[in-house]
C-alpha cells in the first residue's frame, strides 16, 4: 500500500472535481462540468454552488472507486481554498472539513493558482518528465495572467501580473462581442485556425516592467467591430475567422513580450505554462517555438490538466502535506488573492 495518499477536491468555479494521488502518482481524476451556464453567457454563482452540492458526493465516491482506494487509506484531504467563487468554494471546503473530521485525518488548503503552477508535476507514470526548480511559469487563465518564478513547490514569487483584465477574460469577452457561445475561448481557437492573423490590428499595451494589461485590447476590439458594423451589418459574419485569428495573435504577442523580458531578467532555462488559456493551440505553439529558438526547455501541460481539475489540487496538497504544512478547521475560503 502507498505511504501517502491524498484526496484532492476542486470547486472554485463551475467544475466539481476530485482526484486521488498516491506517493505523487495520479490514480484518478474525475470532473463534473456544469452546462447550465451556457444560456446565460457566463457562470451564475448561485447556480454553480447548487450544482456543486449535487455533484460533490458522487464525484468523490467515483474518484475513490476508480483509484481503488478506500477512504480509510487516505493520509489527508486537500481542497481549493481560493481564489474563486465563494459559494462554490464553501461547498468544497465544507465537504473536505466534514470528511477529514469523520476520518480523523489532516486537512491541506490549496491556493488554486498554485495548483495550476504545479500541474506539471501531476504524473500518471513515474517516468513522466517534470520541471526542475527553479523555473519560470506563465500562468494564463480567465481570471489571472501572471509570470511566476517557482523556487520550490511552496516558494513562489510573482514577477508580474495583470493590472486589469486577464488574457482569458479578453478571449471570452471579445468572443461575446462576436456573438459566439460561452465559453468563447475554444471558439476563438477553432476559428483562428481558419483566419488571417494579420488582417486586423488591435491595441497593445505599453506597461513598464513585467505586468500585463488587456483592457485596452478589449476596447480596441470592440471599436473595430462597432465601426465595421456601421458600414456593413454583416461585418462580423463575413470576417469572423480573421477577427478571431487577429485577436489570438495579439494576445499571444502581449504574453510573449513579457515572457521574453522575464526570461532575460531571470536567466530561466525552463519555462512552463498553466491555466485554462494554456489549452489554446496558438499559445501552446507560440510558447513551444519561443523556447525552441532560445534553447529553453518548455513544459506544455496536457489539455486535461489545463482547466480546473482536482489532480493539480491533490498534487499541490501532496507537496504541502510532505512539508508538514496543514490547516485547521477554522480555515475559510477566499475569493481573491495572488500567488
Amino acid at each position: 500500500m502507498a505511504k501517502t495518499v491524498i484526496l484532492g477536491i476542486e470547486s472554485s468555479c463551475d467544475d466539481t472535481s476530485a482526484a486521488v494521488i498516491a506517493d505523487g502518482i495520479l490514480l484518478s481524476n474525475v470532473i463534473a462540468s456544469q452546462s447550465v451556464h451556457e444560456e446565460f453567457g457566463g457562470v451564475v454563482p448561485e447556480l454553480a454552488s447548487r450544482a456543486h452540492q449535487q455533484n460533490i458526493v458522487p464525484v468523490v465516491d467515483t474518484a475513490l472507486r476508480r483509484a481503488g482506494i478506500c477512504r480509510h487509506d487516505l493520509s489527508a484531504i486537500a481542497f481549493t481554498r481560493g481564489p474563486g467563487l465563494l459559494g462554490s468554494l464553501l461547498v468544497g471546503t465544507s465537504f473536505a472539513k466534514g470528511m477529514a473530521t469523520g476520518l480523523g485525518i489532516p486537512l491541506v488548503d490549496v491556493n488554486h493558482l498554485h495548483g495550476h503552477v504545479l500541474s506539471h508535476f501531476v504524473r500518471e507514470n513515474p517516468d513522466d518528465a517534470v520541471p526542475e526548480f527553479p523555473y519560470l511559469c506563465l500562468l494564463v487563465s480567465g481570471g489571472n495572467s501572471q509570470l511566476i518564478w517557482v523556487k520550490s513547490p511552496v516558494d513562489m514569487e510573482i514577477l508580474g501580473r495583470t493590472i486589469d483584465d486577464a488574457a482569458g477574460e479578453a478571449f471570452d469577452k471579445c468572443a461575446k462581442v462576436m456573438g459566439l457561445p460561452y465559453p468563447g475561448g475554444p471558439h476563438i481557437d477553432r476559428l483562428a485556425a481558419e483566419g488571417d492573423s494579420g488582417r486586423f490590428r488591435f491595441s497593445k499595451p505599453h506597461i513598464p516592467g513585467l505586468d500585463y494589461s488587456f483592457s485596452g485590447l478589449k476596447t480596441s476590439f470592440l471599436y473595430t467591430v462597432r465601426d465595421g458594423m456601421r458600414q456593413n451589418p454583416d461585418f462580423v459574419e463575413q470576417n469572423r475567422a480573421d477577427l478571431a485569428a487577429s485577436l489570438q495573435r495579439t494576445i499571444i504577442d502581449i504574453l510573449l513580450a513579457k515572457l521574453s523580458l522575464a526570461v532575460e531578467r531571470t536567466g530561466a532555462r525552463q519555462v512552463a505554462i498553466g491555466g485554462g488559456v494554456s489549452a489554446n493551440s496558438g499559445v501552446r505553439q507560440a510558447v513551444a517555438q519561443f523556447c525552441a529558438e532560445r534553447g529553453i526547455r518548455a513544459f506544455i501541460p496536457e489539455r486535461k490538466f489545463t482547466t480546473d481539475n482536482a489532480a493539480m489540487v491533490a498534487m499541490a496538497g501532496y507537496f504541502k502535506f510532505m512539508a508538514g504544512d496543514l490547516c485547521g478547521l477554522d480555515a475559510v475560503p477566499f475569493a481573491r488573492v495572488g500567488v
